[in-house]
């Protein structure tokens, strides 16, 4: 289903929004008596979530108004080239984010979804989370069929041997210790690179990098796979918390809803995908998305 060519991370802001002399789209409903009976009926719901969703757990997104670390937008730390430029500066970063994420717990919405995912499984039905976010909250919340297509801020890769593993050290080494403070004034750390975090493995002791999905990396193909079929076989999709401009994900729910499944859009504002869905329920999503996803009066306890 999902076109080959964006299998690279990358943001394309205009590729969804409507071309002029389309025909007029209907404006999405906020229905939540409508979306609750097709809800209801729905065996296999597939649920894409993205940084809104984090947000409120008050996780820093690095988008928009203030959306910097220091002096730098997250697109110009999380790329293959910024790293070999200065590792250094790249894992203080994301040593900032891992012991930030330490501190932050998951929010309604992301309960609400593992509530739902073990509540559903007792009924033969299925909930699968395909997530953008790298913070593993949907994890701690209880979820458990989750396909994480940026991969995890808690997991690490080895840039000699490839070896990957999760890593949930505080700090991930001792030359960080203090270190990634966000402050525009902060200057860099300058870490000599043998300091940073180094392979464990037998006789490797390679260069460790985060094990995540850089801007201009190609997804993981088995994820990206698994993701294809889940999309391919449900027959509800939720968007929640997602700006839908940041590519291959911002392609899946639309062409779930062009096959005529039912998508609803749980965000703080409109995207440029919202006038392709069915619903749309704006407002906080640890707000909007547990009454939607509460137990139905048809469901057998």
């Amino acid at each position: 289903m999902i076109v080959r060519q964006f299998t690279c991370r990358a943001v394309l802001f205009a590729h969804l929004r409507k071309p002029g002399g389309r025909k007029a789209m209907a404006r999405p409903s906020s229905d939540l008596a409508a979306f609750r009976e097709i809800f209801s009926k729905a065996k296999n719901i597939a649920i894409i979530t993205g940084a809104g969703v984090s947000a409120e757990s008050g996780v820093p997104t690095f988008r928009g108004a203030g959306g910097y670390w220091r002096k730098w937008e997250a697109q110009e730390l999380a790329s293959p080239e910024a790293f070999a430029r200065n590792p250094s500066r790249v894992w203080e970063f994301y040593h900032y984010r891992r012991e930030v994420m330490l501190t932050k717990d998951p929010n309604p919405a992301h309960l609400a979804i593992a509530e739902c995912e073990e509540r559903l499984s007792k009924q033969g039905r299925k909930v699968t989370v395909i997530t953008q976010n790298i913070d593993e909250l949907h994890h701690r919340a209880g979820s458990k069929n989750i396909l994480e297509i940026h991969g995890s801020l808690f997991k690490t890769r080895c840039m000699t041997c490839g070896h990957e593993a999760a890593n949930y050290k505080s700090p991930i080494c001792a030359a960080l210790e203090g270190k990634g403070a966000p402050d525009p004034d902060t200057r860099d750390a300058e870490i000599p690179v043998q300091n940073l975090p180094r392979c464990e493995q037998t006789g490797c002791h390679g260069l460790l990098r985060p094990a995540v999905v850089w801007f201009g990396e190609t997804l993981d193909a088995d994820i990206l796979t698994r993701a294809e079929k889940v999309l391919d076989s449900c027959d509800l999709c939720l968007v929640v918390g997602t700006s839908s401009v940041v590519y291959p994900a911002a392609m899946f729910a639309p062409q779930v809803a062009v096959r005529g499944v039912p998508v609803a859009e749980f965000n703080m504002e409109n995207t440029p995908a919202t006038m392709r869905f069915k619903f749309h329920f704006h407002g906080p999503c640890g707000t909007t998305l547990p009454p939607a996803l509460a137990r139905h009066e048809t469901e057998q306890e």
